[in-house]
């Protein structure tokens, strides 16, 4: 499984859906702008296997705010949104109140809808993340992509009931590692972050998320096969989460 996967911007998208599609039980591709979900669903087609939703990345926020309504209006019809947050890092700091308003949008939106799965980044936003998240009661079920902030910070996701997608590319740092081992293991989930993720130089394919299982494994102290099996559990009863809302295929 992987729940958290830029499929569509792969150099060679049409391929790499159709190697994921006979390879992985599940691929949550999410989209960094509403107008690029709108063309990706019209190429790359959703399927039982291929979860496609609709977003407008923070780090994107300042050429497409004008595409916030179709956002909203598209998520009336999805399940699941992503990728939506807040990036706090300088590059993307001289926009932060936009991706605020936007973010604060989109948890609205959500309550009103009765709840959604959201894909969040949160880079260098996390206490703000949190904070809109705890002013929406409601909004649904947040998924922390690659949280890279303090441990408090986690500590506090963590009692709120956030659930993390981690990747293999998260985990080749120390940092990584040292947070992926707070997370609440029943909340963890797969992802690859493809095409920007990589390892050792190379994008990480939505096939290997999976291989994650063996760094949590030395993490945890547990046997791989134990972290494989929870992996497993936790990403079918986050997909049933997702297949009770709107129908997202």
């Amino acid at each position: 499984m992987d729940f958290h996967c830029h499929l569509d911007l792969y150099p060679d998208a049409r391929n790499v859906y159709a190697e994921a599609s006979d390879r992985v039980e599940f691929v949550w591709l999410v989209t960094t702008s509403p107008r690029a979900f709108a063309a990706t669903s019209k190429v790359l087609l959703a399927s039982e296997k291929i979860f496609i939703s609709p977003g407008l990345h923070p780090e994107v926020a300042g050429k497409r705010s004008g595409e916030l309504e179709m956002l909203l209006s598209q998520m009336e019809q999805y399940s699941g949104v992503g990728e939506v947050g807040l990036d706090g890092s300088s590059r993307y700091k001289q926009h932060f109140e936009l991706q605020k308003n936007i973010f604060q949008s989109v948890l609205q939106k959500s309550v009103n809808l009765g709840g959604r799965v959201l894909s969040i980044h949160s880079r260098s936003a996390a206490k703000d993340v949190l904070c809109l998240l705890e002013s929406h009661p409601g909004y649904g079920t947040a998924v922390l992509h690659w949280f890279t902030d303090s441990p408090s910070q986690l500590s506090r996701a963590k009692e709120m009931g956030c659930w993390f997608s981690v990747g293999p590319a998260m985990v080749a740092s120390a940092n990584g590692r040292k947070l992926a081992s707070l997370m609440p293991r029943d909340r963890v989930v797969p992802e690859s972050d493809g095409p920007f993720a990589k390892v050792r130089g190379a994008s990480v394919m939505p096939w290997e998320a999976a291989s994650v299982a063996s760094t949590l494994s030395e993490i945890w102290s547990i046997p791989v096969e134990e972290v494989v099996l929870l992996l497993r559990d936790n990403g079918s009863r986050l997909t049933q989460v997702l297949a009770e809302g709107k129908s997202g295929r």
